[in-house]
């Protein structure tokens, strides 16, 4: 009997490291924040492109020193809405373009805590900026004259520093933006992958270079 308590702590122990596994088909990336870490689960299958793509960024070191600059909350309820990061406008760190992923061609939805691309007014993704959901958000799904943006992944662990981030003060930004920009936006860290070697680009790495001198 004195031997059950010990036995019984080392499954306990044990029991995390099995639900750390990867699905199949699947590839976890973790975000490390200054408000604590997310760790994203990309649907390689069904999003290929899209999922080729911001690996492309994490293993490169684009989103590394970035930040999460917007949140959009939810008029109706503001403990929803998402959180949106990445490189906005920064030249120097972004990636050819590519053709958009739609949900009625993925089968992957808006629902909660799902990781997406954000886009411009192109048929081509924007590439280095995404965001992620807090609630359903079905209205960012394909639909007949509507586009859509690519779903891609889902929050697998941090949903709580999404939802933290969520809650930033918020002001300026224009147009859609308009009252939706961080006053003090969250800095992106890192971006590491945790399954798989990195296959970094061959891409220009412009934003290391100090041309100021």
């Amino acid at each position: 009997m004195k031997y059950a308590l010990p036995f019984l702590a080392l499954l306990i122990a044990a029991a995390p490291a099995t639900q750390n596994v990867p699905r199949p088909g699947t590839i976890r990336v973790q975000l490390n924040t200054s408000e604590g870490p997310i760790v994203v689960a990309l649907d390689t299958r069904r999003a290929p492109a899209t999922t080729k793509n911001f690996l492309a960024y994490v293993d490169d070191g684009r989103f590394d020193g970035t930040s999460f600059y917007r949140a959009a909350r939810d008029k109706r309820d503001p403990r929803k809405g998402f959180v949106q990061g990445g490189i906005r406008t920064d030249a120097r760190r972004i990636l050819p373009p590519f053709p958009l992923e739609k949900t009625s061609q993925t089968g992957i939805k808006h629902l909660d805590a799902t990781i997406s691309m954000a886009r411009g007014t192109t048929p081509s993704s924007a590439g280095g900026n995404f965001f992620i959901t807090v609630g359903p958000t079905p209205g960012m799904d394909a639909r007949p004259g509507y586009d859509g943006y690519a779903a891609f992944g889902r929050v697998v662990a941090g949903m709580d520093t999404v939802k933290k981030i969520l809650a930033k003060p918020s002001g300026g930004g224009q147009d859609a933006m308009k009252g939706q920009m961080i006053l003090k936006p969250v800095t992106l860290i890192s971006a590491k992958r945790l399954d798989g070697k990195p296959q970094p680009t061959k891409e220009p790495r412009m934003w290391l270079y100090n041309f100021g001198g």
